[in-house]
């Protein structure tokens, strides 16, 4: 086996990942035409070409439009998770949705919850992958209306449903404005992460495990910009989920060498690879790896870490972490021996 291919195979938990952002561009348009949506391409091949994060967001927007009875929720839950596995052997996914970008279109909220539960169980049942579900505060959202969208969130709560996020563009939005939805979801019941420093100071990182109670940091590349604030994430363990080619294209190099990412591990941080929105991005998650590793010169004792990472890192209890901990490193264990001695493996 050569590094490529068993850095596509080691198994893999997702912490980053984006339901409105996985959905394949072919069934986009099927939706498109079964909802009487347009949409801003005239095929498939032409939905996901913009230019930075503002056309990003845009299409992104337009895409979520064609999402309207508890099927389409479904299908893009169970489609998600089945690339997931196809491309990446994704083992379990904590998977992001966005509830305003539907409520406000006058979409009911259980009928985009339920619907993504009756995917994710029906992946779990056909490809053995696990999933669970934290509703993301658009941070562009008047912060009245992510403590009404906590609110929904707790009175209608499947079992999936395990936290809270905050994404959208950073730096015209900070944290400090969702204390109050944060505060609710904390009563409640939900475990907290928060998209921070991914375009703004480290100070975000520290205003979300301070103020919102945080138990992780999605993206937070600008750590490395303050020493104080990356030691402590480095003292208390703080999980920081990124996402190498998203981020390169919106943010960064394409030189993922060059990509803070790699600085983040040396450092030592606990850091998770992650998709964010696959197919806007033209990426997957196993491409995630076998791009960034190889950049990184990450060799299996590293790849064996990030991959423990996400396990660590998940919110599960401790039976069920402990179960899936030793099922990927008997995988690991037997993915490592079956490398090539001319693989092209790091040696570190």
């Amino acid at each position: 086996m050569n590094y490529d291919e068993f850095l596509r195979r080691v198994p893999k938990a997702e912490l980053h990942c984006h339901v409105e952002g996985s959905i394949r561009p072919e069934t986009a348009f099927d939706l498109a035409r079964k909802n009487r949506v347009e949409l801003p391409a005239a095929n498939p091949d032409g939905l996901y070409r913009f230019e930075g994060f503002g056309e990003f967001a845009e299409i992104a927007v337009a895409v979520s439009s064609t999402l309207i009875d508890r099927d389409d929720f479904a299908r893009i839950a169970f489609e998600s998770l089945e690339d997931g596995v196809e491309l990446g052997n994704l083992r379990y996914r904590e998977m992001f949705f966005t509830p305003t970008l539907h409520t406000s279109r006058g979409v009911a909220y259980p009928t985009v919850v339920d619907g993504l539960c009756e995917g994710i169980r029906e992946a779990e049942r056909r490809l053995g992958v696990r999933c669970r579900l934290i509703p993301d505060i658009q941070r562009q959202d008047p912060p009245a209306v992510a403590v009404e969208m906590v609110r929904q969130v707790l009175a209608h709560r499947p079992d999936e449903v395990i936290g809270l996020g905050l994404d959208g563009a950073e730096a015209i939005d900070p944290p400090e404005q969702f204390v109050e939805a944060y505060r609710l979801a904390r009563q409640g019941g939900l475990r907290l992460t928060a998209h921070a420093c991914e375009d703004a100071p480290p100070v975000n990182i520290t205003t979300c495990l301070d103020l919102l109670g945080c138990e992780r940091i999605d993206h937070g590349y600008y750590v490395l910009d303050d020493e104080r604030v990356l030691a402590r994430a480095r003292d208390e363990g703080i999980v920081f989920t990124v996402a190498p080619t998203a981020t390169a294209i919106c943010y960064f190099t394409a030189d993922l060498a060059a990509h803070p990412i790699r600085a983040m591990v040396e450092q030592g941080l606990s850091v998770v690879l992650n998709t964010d929105d696959p197919p806007m991005f033209a990426t997957d998650l196993g491409s995630e790896y076998a791009l960034m590793c190889t950049a990184a010169g990450w060799g299996p004792d590293q790849v064996r870490q990030l991959c423990l990472n996400g396990v660590d890192g998940a919110w599960l209890d401790d039976d069920e972490r402990r179960d899936l901990r030793r099922s990927f490193e008997r995988e690991l264990d037997e993915l490592e021996a079956q490398l090539d001695p001319d693989s092209g493996a790091p040696s570190s």
